[in-house]
């Protein structure tokens, strides 16, 4: 849809109103969206979606995304594609999808707010608007860096759905932990969950399973390194479980980490039958240079692995 400039004819009708009476195909939570986002104006200046018209008062919407050119992104977060998935390396600080769900529902919110991935999909793959949430099939915190795989086509959205919620596919994230671990692996089975009043994801007995395996790769006094599996896909799961195990993850200020330049957690690895051939497939998304050197820093020890 191009920008579009209305001017209104009646009494007092609000704008959030208004536009959708003229755009019936935006939902009207989406209309709000933009003109908290400042992309509707009434006589050029941004008002709040009550706002009441007059006759006379030019409206003018803007979508978004639309007359801004900005350099691509995903090419160089593309570690591979076919005609069914899509690997991508997740930078740290890259939140994955918009905070509220409107943009599950009409892909045009996809592009509203702070850029995420999903919103980098919507500017750069506008086809996969077609393929259920954009052919998300799972997610990485904010701060964790790392594999994040995009179906294609809605059979394999479909497909993955079910390999995650099945468990038939395998996990391996790198992180970098504080303290000195007395064991050199270990499983956390504990489940998780969100206790009424708490802020926080926590070990909690009356949460969901959540299964996680643990192994020290090198020790580096009050730091090490590990290599974290996890079995269940629970938000927050490694970060809850290593910190229940007193040992956080390094930067991870929210469970109690050390600071850090970054977030020492990087998801590594996907093992997963394809969902074309059903072949054995394995995707690895190496090790960032920010990684490296936070690890360097904390450890005073170069990164291996």
């Amino acid at each position: 849809m191009e920008n579009k400039k209305l001017v209104y004819s009646g009494a007092g009708t609000r704008l959030d109103l208004f536009v959708k009476t003229q755009e019936q195909d935006l939902s009207r939570e989406f209309v709000k969206r933009l003109i908290s986002e400042g992309l509707v104006r009434v006589n050029g200046r941004a008002v709040k979606p009550a706002a009441p018209l007059k006759t006379g008062d030019e409206v003018t919407i803007s979508m978004p995304g639309e007359g801004k050119e900005t350099p691509a992104r995903l090419p160089g977060m593309l570690i591979s594609e076919d005609a069914g998935i899509m690997a991508i390396d997740k930078p740290a600080g890259l939140c994955v999808h918009p905070t509220d769900s409107n943009w599950e529902r009409d892909p045009r919110a996809a592009l509203l707010g702070e850029e995420t991935l999903i919103s980098i999909l919507a500017k750069e793959r506008p086809e996969l608007a077609s393929v259920p949430r954009f052919g998300l099939v799972h997610r990485l915190d904010r701060e964790t860096s790392g594999l994040i795989l995009i179906a294609r086509t809605a059979a394999a959205a479909e497909y993955f759905s079910g390999a995650f919620r099945d468990r038939e596919i395998s996990k391996l994230y790198i992180g970098a932990a504080a303290g000195d671990p007395e064991s050199d692996a270990w499983t956390m089975d504990a489940p998780m969950g969100r206790p009424t009043g708490s802020r926080k994801i926590k070990v909690w007995e009356y949460g969901r399973d959540a299964v996680t395996n643990f192994k020290v790769l090198e020790r580096a006094g009050k730091a090490c390194l590990v290599d974290i599996r996890p079995e269940t896909g629970r938000t927050n799961q490694i970060r809850v479980h290593i910190s229940h195990a007193g040992h956080p993850i390094i930067g991870d200020a929210i469970y109690g980490g050390p600071p850090a330049a970054r977030m020492l957690l990087h998801a590594l690895r996907l093992q997963f039958p394809h969902p074309s051939t059903g072949r054995p497939t394995k995707i690895v998304c190496p090790v960032p240079d920010d990684f490296r050197k936070a690890w360097e820093t904390v450890s005073g020890r170069p990164f291996k692995l």
